[in-house]
């Protein structure tokens, strides 16, 4: 994770964000998103840093208010930041025209909503849902017919490409959704709460379809989620806090003891030295606005700060 020095919407993109063969395909660094009316300012993202790499499959977690689905709408090019900086390949997300955005939802990334209502047309088949997004882009009937039936049978629901949605349980919708937000090949797909309504067995099924998309097709998707369990799912859960990545959790094979992978949790170090120490650890240790940091041994040691009881205090 890398952070720079907050910018405004003119500044011109950083060399690091842009080049270098193992540059990520989504970087953010430093990014905010204000909201503001007459009344009130709501900071949704305060300085959030996030890299994901090219084909990779990840989740970002958080509670309520933490500001996931802001950036999850940053990414999906239905919002765009107020500072920071952003980009999705060779894309500025900060500064891009409003002629760039429609192509860039139409063709580079593909959306998948928590509300089945809201991923499919209720009227329409199966089939001819999947080939709206290709009718939309150009794509002759045939083309789009092939192309509806190839996903379709990724998806594993070939056999109901006739039955519309209502005719379908709430897994099946949801992998119709996929199929939809992949038709015109976009290299970025998003799930919002893809299984929020879904029995655990079901989301296993969806999750597997992703999974299977991830690996054969080589798109990147990046699930926002509050389901903790994601991490048997994908190999890398990031966390976030108060509009920033707090902590990673990160997949390894184990085959130890029966177990076929553990997991580690690591706190996120941005540029500037600054580290998110998770709140149950403050609160154990009964830090409040100050402690003690030293290094010894190879490490860093974060203790409370000594006779400042009151100081604590007061910072709660």
């Amino acid at each position: 994770m890398t952070n720079g020095t907050s910018s405004g919407p003119s500044a011109p993109l950083s060399a690091s964000l842009t080049e270098g063969p193992d540059a990520p395909y989504i970087h953010a660094e430093d990014l905010f998103k204000i909201y503001k009316s007459d009344e009130l300012e709501v900071v949704a993202l305060r300085g959030l840093d996030l890299r994901v790499a090219r084909g990779e499959m990840m989740a970002i977690v958080g509670a309520s208010g933490s500001g996931k689905s802001t950036l999850l709408n940053i990414l999906a090019g239905l919002d765009q930041p107020s500072a920071g900086r952003i980009t999705v390949g060779h894309r500025n997300l900060l500064t891009v025209t409003a002629e760039d955005l429609v192509e860039y939802r139409r063709r580079e990334v593909g959306f998948v909503w928590q509300q089945t209502g809201r991923n499919l047309i209720p009227y329409l088949t199966a089939e001819e849902n999947v080939t709206v997004p290709m009718a939309l882009d150009g794509r002759s009937a045939k083309q789009a017919r092939d192309r509806a039936r190839q996903l379709l049978e990724q998806v594993g629901l070939i056999e109901e490409r006739r039955r519309r949605p209502t005719e379908l349980s709430g897994g099946q919708q949801q992998r119709v959704a996929i199929a939809v937000a992949l038709a015109n090949n976009p290299p970025l797909l998003l799930a919002d709460e893809p299984t929020g309504e879904l029995d655990s067995a079901t989301a296993d099924e969806v999750f597997r379809v992703m999974t299977d998309l991830n690996r054969d097709t080589g798109v990147t998707v990046v699930i926002v989620t509050h389901d903790r369990e994601i991490t048997r799912r994908v190999d890398r859960v990031v966390a976030m806090r108060d509009g920033r990545t707090s902590t990673e959790i990160v997949r390894r094979a184990a085959f130890a003891r029966g177990q076929q992978f553990a997991a580690d949790e690591y706190a996120v170090v941005d540029r500037s030295g600054r580290l998110q120490i998770p709140r149950e650890y403050l609160d154990e240790l009964d830090i409040g606005r100050r402690a003690r940091v030293t290094m010894a041994d190879g490490r860093v040691e974060v203790r409370p700060e000594d006779g400042a009881d009151g100081d604590r205090k007061e910072s709660r």
